[in-house]
């Protein structure tokens, strides 16, 4: 399943799947139980991923990218998953950080930041979440006040990706009134080796995704460059926040369709080698038709994502379709998670069993990138 051929890929595409498959195998694999157990993978592992071109697929070369387009991006996101390496933020790094920092940063940002990032020089954040605020962006109460050339940034952040890692923020907070709504959210990005005031909190004790560092992050009194204002104008960062949502719910869902197939394919494994009652596992009637439901379903969604991914690359993928492919998705990985996990049994609760850490690692799908019940708003507009 690691050599997958999607109706989106060429030849350069089919080569590309190859080498992200051997660098997981070689440089991640090995080192997931201890990833694991210490909370967050190795920094180092983000300076070896740069070197291999994995950074900032979709940036342009001549701000040290690899130039590549969403697709990349798409099989990067699947061979992660195939290869169970749960712990590796890229997702926010490359996927969310970069693509901001391109469309909207000045030349100046650009030039500054993007070879910094994919080189993994500097490991990227985004700072949305607060403790009293979640999917309601235009809520958020983190402030950056200006100060003749600066910004005076005061607030406190938290389920944070990388936090632990980051050498680079980007802060989602009110340049002007802090009860002004969307139209005083602005994006302004932190260097933290620069940053006086800004502390790291704990690395957060979650229910899956063991190895991936997730944090508290508080600003007091944090003195930025007001050059650091992303794009160079304020209250223009919610509208930024919409228009890149689709993209990144995408990402989410390419996501859930590879953690479908590789719990599948994990399973199918188990039940021809697991016996009860004398029989194979698979020899039961009720073991083939619930995986044959699963299989079913996984097709569809994988049908359903190509098809997106597609419309994607051709600038037709709206903010809604973007909300039902993550919606649809994530929601079913879920339940055929849940559903391969039972016929595991007792083991099947055991976390040194690859279908445990997939129900655990898969629950937060449903609640980052905005929550179901948000897409299901997002959705009920449209009708």
């Amino acid at each position: 399943m690691q050599a997958v051929k999607r109706p989106w890929m060429d030849e350069e595409l089919e080569i590309f799947q190859d080498s992200v498959g051997k660098f997981f195998e070689k440089e991640a694999v090995p080192h997931t139980e201890r990833w694991i157990e210490q909370g967050q993978i190795d920094r180092d592992f983000w300076n070896k991923a740069g070197e291999a071109g994995l950074l900032c697929i979709t940036i342009p070369q001549e701000y040290g990218g690899v130039g590549g387009d969403f697709r990349h991006e798409a099989i990067l996101v699947e061979q992660q998953n195939f290869h169970r390496v749960a712990g590796w933020g890229n997702g926010v790094h490359s996927g969310i950080c970069a693509p901001y920092i391109l469309a909207y940063g000045t030349e100046e940002q650009k030039k500054n930041w993007l070879p910094k990032l994919a080189t993994g020089e500097m490991v990227a954040a985004i700072a949305m979440t607060e403790p009293g605020t979640g999917s309601d962006l235009q809520a958020v109460r983190t402030t950056a006040k200006r100060d003749g050339d600066s910004y005076v940034i005061n607030g406190q952040k938290t389920f944070i990706t990388n936090g632990q890692q980051a050498d680079l923020i980007i802060v989602i907070c009110k340049t002007g009134d802090v009860s002004g709504g969307a139209k005083s959210v602005s994006l302004v990005v932190v260097e933290t080796d620069k940053a006086d005031g800004f502390r790291r909190g704990r690395n957060l004790d979650k229910i899956g995704q063991h190895a991936q560092d997730t944090s508290e992050l508080f600003f007091d009194d944090v003195r930025v460059p007001a050059e650091n204002l992303l794009g160079g104008e304020e209250g223009r960062g919610f509208f930024q926040l919409m228009q890149q949502l689709p993209r990144e719910r995408l990402i989410i869902a390419v996501g859930a369709v590879a953690a479908m197939e590789s719990a599948l394919a994990v399973t199918a494994e188990y039940v021809k080698e697991r016996k009860a009652f004398g029989n194979r596992l698979l020899d039961f009637q009720n073991t083939q038709f619930v995986l044959a439901e699963c299989k079913a379903e996984a097709v569809v969604a994988r049908t359903f994502v190509d098809a997106y991914v597609e419309k994607l690359m051709r600038g037709e993928l709206t903010a809604d379709e973007g909300a039902v492919a993550k919606l649809w998705t994530t929601e079913t990985q879920c339940r055929i998670v849940d559903k391969c996990l039972q016929f595991f049994g007792g083991y099947g609760y055991m976390t040194e069993y690859p279908i445990a850490r997939m129900y655990a690692d898969a629950r937060v799908q449903r609640i980052y990138g905005g929550t179901s019940e948000i897409m299901k708003l997002i959705i009920s507009r449209t009708l």
